[in-house]
C-alpha cells in the first residue's frame, strides 16, 4: 500500500491489519514508516506490518520498490494507491518530471505494471486506485506543465490521469480474475493539501471527513465478497457512481499509457 504513513492511507492500512491480513506499508521517508509501522500495530496488535522503502517521484526508487515488493510477496492480493501529492508551485523530480505528474500518475503506473505478475500470481487480486471525479481534460502538449502550470489544474489533470490508468488497466486484466477500480474518497482532513492557500484549506476542513471514516468506506472494496469480480468501476463511499466521460475514452486512456511507459521506461 502506497501512502499508507498518515491520512486515509494509514487509516485503511489499519483497518486491513485489524482484520487480520497482512499488510505491506511503503514510506519514502524511513522513519516515518518505522512510526507509522509501529504506530498501527500498537492499534491493531498484528504483528503481519512490512515496511517497504520507496519515493513513487522517482522512477529508480519505484523500479528498487517493486523488485523487493516482487520478491517478498510473489503473490500480491490487494494493492492500493493512496499516495498523492499537491505542490502549489512547479516544481521537478530528480528524473525532471513535474512532481504531481510523476507522484500521482507515473510512480504508480510504474509500480503496478512492475507488480502485475504478483498480482496475476494471486487467486483474485484487487488493484485499488484513489482518485476524484476530475472533468480535467489532459493536455498532453503541457503534461509536464512546461508551457503553463497552475497547480489545482495540474492536479485536477492527475486525478483524470488516475481514472483513466485504472480504466485501461481494467480492459488489460480482463479474462483474469484480476481487478483494477477507483475510489473517490471524498472531501478528507489530510496534510495533502498544506500548499493549498489558507482560504481553501479552511473552506475544505469544515467539510472533510476524518480518515478513519473515508477508510470505511473503502476498505470493503479490498476485504468483502461482494466486489469481487467487479472491475473497471468507480465507487463512493461503497457505492458505484458514475466517472467522467472523458476518463472513459479509450484512445485518451491508450495515449496516456503510451506516454506514461515511455517517460517510465517500461520495458526497457
Amino acid at each position: 500500500m502506497t501512502g499508507a504513513t498518515a491520512g486515509i492511507g494509514r487509516a485503511i492500512a489499519e483497518a486491513l491489519a485489524a482484520a487480520g491480513i497482512g499488510v505491506a506499508i511503503v514510506a519514502r521517508d524511513a522513519a516515518r514508516g518505522q512510526e507509522a509501522r509501529g504506530q498501527i500495530t500498537a492499534a491493531t496488535g498484528s504483528d503481519r506490518i512490512e515496511l517497504f522503502d520507496g519515493d513513487l517521484s522517482d522512477m529508480t526508487s519505484v523500479r528498487r520498490l517493486a523488485a523487493e515488493v516482487a520478491e517478498r510477496r510473489p503473490a500480491l492480493d490487494i494493492l492500493v494507491h493512496c499516495a498523492a501529492v499537491y505542490t502549489s508551485h512547479r516544481s521537478l523530480t530528480v528524473d525532471g518530471y513535474e512532481t504531481m505528474f510523476a507522484t500521482n500518475v507515473l510512480g504508480p503506473f510504474l509500480l503496478t505494471n512492475l507488480l502485475l505478475d504478483s498480482v496475476r500470481t494471486a487467486e483474485a487480486a484487487r488493484v485499488i486506485v484513489l482518485s476524484a471525479p476530475s472533468t480535467s481534460r489532459l493536455d498532453f502538449d503541457n503534461l509536464q506543465g512546461e508551457h503553463r502550470f497552475r497547480s489545482l489544474s495540474a492536479f485536477g489533470a492527475s486525478k483524470a490521469a488516475d481514472l483513466l490508468f485504472t480504466f485501461e488497466l481494467a480492459r488489460r486484466l480482463e479474462g483474469s480474475p484480476a481487478t483494477a477500480n477507483a475510489v473517490h474518497p471524498g472531501l478528507v482532513r489530510t496534510n495533502l493539501m498544506r500548499q493549498a492557500t489558507a482560504p481553501l484549506r479552511w473552506a475544505v476542513g469544515l467539510v472533510s471527513a476524518s480518515p478513519t471514516r473515508a477508510a470505511a468506506g473503502i476498505v470493503p472494496l479490498a476485504m468483502s465478497p461482494e466486489f469481487r469480480g467487479l472491475s473497471g468501476r468507480f465507487f463512493k463511499a461503497g457505492r458505484e457512481i458514475s466517472a467522467p466521460a472523458y476518463t472513459r475514452d479509450p484512445q485518451v486512456a491508450q495515449r496516456l499509457w503510451e506516454t506514461s511507459a515511455r517517460l517510465t521506461g517500461l520495458g526497457s
